[in-house]
């Protein structure tokens, strides 16, 4: 089977950014966050191995048409984890055979722009937390450590970063997808508003935006922050 390719990652990490990469390639299925679409929609449509498409609607039934898709041509999956999905959790058995990857940003311009977007943000929402709950259940369930990045890294080296992870996957490197033409995507059009500064992208860039509330300057951005830096730390610790 071709490899099954998983980035989990938390809002505001530039996984987006590397998804367009992905689909630059040109060699790979790439699925824009079908967990996060079955979770608010209640069904998710996921291309099938002859063309066409297929609806899933439930966990279960989406790990399935992956796998399907797999049989056929690698398959990479960026999902954010804004809801627990739980039926990972209960099912740990349905992550093995997989090839799971994770992106992390550093937490105080992440919380600031994740706040910026949707104010009313909750703290589970940042999503630290539930991507260290993740990497833990991953680890155990494959038996190998999952790949960790630093988003940091990747817009300053995105070449190595781009070809360690390639060599994790199991897929060639190819130099000629870190770069391609900005524009909208049709996959982001359900969350468009979340993807603007990857649909103004080209390539991987460190962009320096500000935001007038901060983990400095906000007492509930402060919580935030505190609450999940220890998890971001234990995530770092397993960057390659």
């Amino acid at each position: 089977m071709n490899p099954l390719i998983v980035m989990w990652a938390h809002s505001r990490s530039a996984s987006t950014a590397f998804l367009r990469m992905m689909i630059e390639r040109g060699d790979v299925t790439v699925l824009h966050e079908p967990f996060l679409a079955l979770t608010e929609e209640g069904a998710v449509p996921v291309p099938s191995p002859d063309g066409g498409r297929a609806m899933a609607r439930s966990e279960k039934e989406l790990l399935i048409r992956l796998r399907e898709l797999a049989g056929v041509r690698p398959v990479f999956v960026k999902e954010v984890v804004d809801y627990d999905y739980a039926y990972l959790f209960d099912h740990p058995e349905e992550l093995a055979g997989m090839v799971h990857t994770f992106i992390v940003r550093d937490p105080k311009p992440t919380i600031s722009s994740h706040y910026a977007i949707k104010p009313a943000v909750t703290c589970a929402e940042i999503g630290y937390e539930r991507l260290y709950r993740l990497f833990e259940l991953v680890r155990s369930a494959t038996g190998r450590s999952p790949l960790v990045i630093r988003t940091e890294r990747l817009v300053g080296e995105p070449a190595k970063v781009a070809e360690a992870f390639c060599e994790y996957a199991g897929l060639p490197f190819l130099a000629r997808a870190l770069t391609w033409d900005s524009g909208d995507r049709p996959e982001w059009q359900r969350t468009r508003r979340w993807h603007l500064d990857a649909i103004g992208s080209a390539g991987f860039e460190n962009r320096r935006n500000t935001y007038p509330d901060t983990v400095d300057n906000n007492s509930a951005l402060k919580a935030f922050y505190d609450h999940h830096l220890p998890f971001y730390q234990r995530l770092i610790q397993h960057d390659f």
